[in-house]
């Protein structure tokens, strides 16, 4: 009888998810700021293009950002706050790897909102994230999409809320469909969002066991290119510098395109779970088609990224609107 009333709870706890999750993302709206900061988009795109002349991390950087955010506790800029016994989100050992521009590209975009003296406090740092992100994906040759807006600022960063919530780059197809699905995101919203390491980089450690010590039978990964692993294990040796930096994309590593998908289909994926979207058979003709349509990968991914930016939300009278990103008010 009791894992019967369990078996008829669960359903409804995931049907009452939604039903909260859609209500708050029904609040977001493209022009939420006519009024408050009417010209927040052009304040954000300014401070953002200032930062990425100085560096092009601030692109993958900034991206990458995004989605740790809204895959921990909803988008909710909660990976920005900072805590003084480092246990906040940003703390975890799964979010230490986020590279120092993207925070500061929010931070910098933030005062140059605040600068102006209509929109000083009223544009929060989840929003803010959301913008620059749009920006990043725009200025590196993506998509430019509309960033639905309204989201508030969450009070809340602990260690504990990142365990089990981050894709690991050794997952199969059936991990990762279901850490998607668990934010109303289907295998094609994750292949498509899987497309952003078209940019950016990884660091050896998190790849060298496919280079070294895959399995009893097989040193090297055997859906890895021989070329590629050759070149891999050339640029990650054994006792490797762990700052070493190797580029997610070996062809265009600098332009947001479909280079990954055409990477996957010759054995270039760095990670397992970049890999696997094409050995697995259910996912591989999404690849195949975002391969030979970069239209159609960036139409998928700008539909991914609203999708992705609704995610636990908070909106009207929860959380707050920062004052200063990186600490409540």
């Amino acid at each position: 009888m009791e894992n019967q009333r369990k078996s008829l709870l669960f359903p409804l706890v995931i049907v009452l998810f939604f039903l909260l999750n859609a209500t708050a993302f029904a609040q977001l709206r493209t022009d939420f700021y006519k009024n408050t900061c009417p010209n927040v988009e052009s304040l954000v795109r300014a401070a953002v293009r200032q930062k990425f002349q100085q560096t092009f991390v601030t692109a993958p950087a900034t991206l990458r950002l995004f989605f740790h955010d809204c895959f921990v506790r909803g988008c909710d800029a909660s990976m920005l706050l900072s805590s003084p016994n480092r246990k906040a989100e940003k703390d975890h050992p799964d979010n230490l790897s986020l590279a120092g521009d993207g925070f500061d590209t929010v931070v910098k975009a933030k005062a140059a909102v605040d600068k102006d003296s209509k929109c000083r406090n009223k544009v929060s740092c989840a929003d803010i994230l959301a913008l620059a992100t749009r920006e990043v994906v725009s200025m590196t040759g993506g998509p430019f999409y509309q960033v639905e807006l309204g989201r508030r600022d969450g009070r809340v960063s602990t260690l504990a809320g990142v365990q089990h919530q981050l894709p690991g780059e050794g997952f199969n197809l059936d991990q990762l469909n279901t850490m998607f699905a668990r934010h109303g995101l289907s295998q094609t919203d994750m292949i498509a969002l899987s497309g952003a390491h078209t940019l950016g980089f990884s660091h050896c450690s998190k790849f060298s066991k496919r280079l070294y010590n895959f399995s009893p039978k097989s040193r090297v990964d055997p859906t890895l290119n021989r070329q590629y692993a050759a070149q891999l294990r050339q640029m990650c040796p054994i006792r490797v510098d762990p700052r070493i930096a190797i580029n997610m994309d070996p062809t265009t590593p600098n332009t947001f395109d479909n280079a990954y998908f055409k990477n996957l289909q010759q054995g270039k994926g760095l990670f397992v779970s970049d890999q696997i979207l094409f050995t697995d058979p259910r996912s591989r003709n999404t690849v195949n088609f975002f391969a030979s349509n970069n239209n159609a990968f960036n139409q998928a991914f700008a539909t991914a990224m609203i999708k992705l930016g609704r995610v636990g939300v908070l909106t009207g009278n929860q959380g707050e609107i920062r004052f200063d990103c990186t600490r409540q008010n």
